[in-house]
């Protein structure tokens, strides 16, 4: 499933070989995500969930034919008038992508602004293409951001950042938020593709069960829920699992280890 610019359509799903990849889909309106978009992007993300067979899942943008790669240029603000349920219609599709039980990894390929700013924060790992920008410009335009929003960026930039990002609503470069320790790289056009294909491939080289249930816990912390005794109960099932004795087999015989995850 090639995205085709002159065809613009909802987001693109596509899963071979343990990834699923999902493509915003709109690039001569900059990607701008529509309320028909966000219902597709809740399918795609409960598909890839069903899917067992799915490790990682790639969240990135098609950008062709654009004078200035543009990810995402945010939620369309008409449909704030066409849906009652304004910013929470919108604020269901990070929640969801946050709490995805693959390994989430967003290709940002793009500049991007506005609600689709969280879609970014809600994955678990990013890659960002050098040169792009940042903005969130929604007191500018009279909004206060939803609750979960909120959490997600001070969560990742930090209250001080967070503060500069929603209160001047002025643009972050793609070094300042590397400053910030947003992405694990930041690549030119030429690298962009090969260092998305090498995190792919590290993140498909773990124990499936041991990978998901560490995000889950992290995720648990990093919201405040910390509960010893569910994290133990992650470890113990972890420790008795098939994968991890392949894991120490792997080990003892110089080997790369063939997980099932089970």
């Amino acid at each position: 499933m090639n995205p085709d610019s002159n065809h613009p359509s909802t987001p693109l799903l596509q899963i071979a070989e343990g990834v699923a990849t999902v493509t915003l889909n709109r690039p001569a309106q900059r990607n701008r995500l529509e309320n028909s978009d966000l219902s597709v992007l809740l399918q795609h993300f409960d598909q890839i969930n069903q899917d067992q067979s799915v490790r990682v899942a790639v969240l990135t943008a098609n950008t062709q034919g654009q004078p200035k790669p543009v990810f995402c240029a945010g939620y369309d603000i008409g449909g704030f008038q066409e849906d009652a349920q304004g910013s929470t219609a919108f604020e269901k599709v990070p929640e969801a992508l946050a709490h995805m039980r693959p390994i989430t990894l967003c290709a940002l390929n793009g500049s991007v602004y506005g609600g689709a700013t969280d879609l970014v924060l809600a994955c678990d790992l990013r890659l960002a293409l050098e040169g792009i920008e940042w903005r969130m410009p929604a007191t500018a335009l009279g909004l206060h951001f939803y609750p979960s929003g909120l959490q997600r960026y001070v969560s990742h930039f930090g209250i001080a950042a967070a503060k500069r990002a929603f209160l001047t609503a002025r643009v972050f470069s793609s070094t300042d938020l590397q400053a910030l320790g947003l992405f694990e790289s930041v690549s030119t056009a030429t690298d962009f593709s090969s260092q998305l294909e090498a995190f792919v491939n590290d993140v498909l080289a773990l124990a499936p069960l041991a990978a998901q249930a560490t995000k889950r816990s992290l995720n648990d912390i990093a919201a405040g829920h910390y509960d010893e005794a569910v994290l133990r109960s992650r470890e113990v099932q972890s420790s008795r699992s098939q994968d991890f004795a392949e894991g120490l087999k792997a080990f003892a015989e110089k080997r790369k280890p063939r997980f099932q995850g089970r």
